[in-house]
């Protein structure tokens, strides 16, 4: 069966750092796209980044670019999120996702973690 762990999360003070990691078991995700969403309470799941996994192309929201990283390790099936300059806007939960589309849209992804909470105080 399929699934995906993220772990990473925590409380953090703004301008910190986190790395956030999704683990990926039950079978082969090397053809998949990988993304990140998050989702505050009230609010739309929102895209964040995603990265094709055999070519290694990622893709970005414009409100993290330059301050996310998305990165993969194929021999450990583990997709990571780097954040960096965290603000308090960026409290939500983040999910990883799995699909075969590079899309921001979640109905796009077939696979999803249970997620990881980012809080962050300013």
């Amino acid at each position: 069966q399929a699934q995906l762990v993220e772990s990473g999360g925590g409380l953090v003070q703004a301008g910190g750092s986190l790395r956030l990691s999704c683990a990926a078991s039950g079978r082969t995700f090397s053809s998949y796209v990988m993304g990140w969403f998050r989702q505050a309470p009230g609010k739309e799941r929102e895209f964040v980044a995603a990265i094709v996994r055999s070519s290694g192309s990622t893709d970005y929201a414009d409100s993290v670019k330059g301050r996310f990283t998305i990165s993969r390790d194929s021999a450990k099936k583990t997709v990571y999120l780097q954040i960096n300059s965290l603000k308090p806007e960026d409290t939500a939960v983040y999910l990883c996702a799995a699909g075969f589309v590079s899309t921001h849209s979640p109905v796009g992804y077939d696979y999803w973690g249970q997620g990881t909470q980012v809080t962050v105080s300013s």
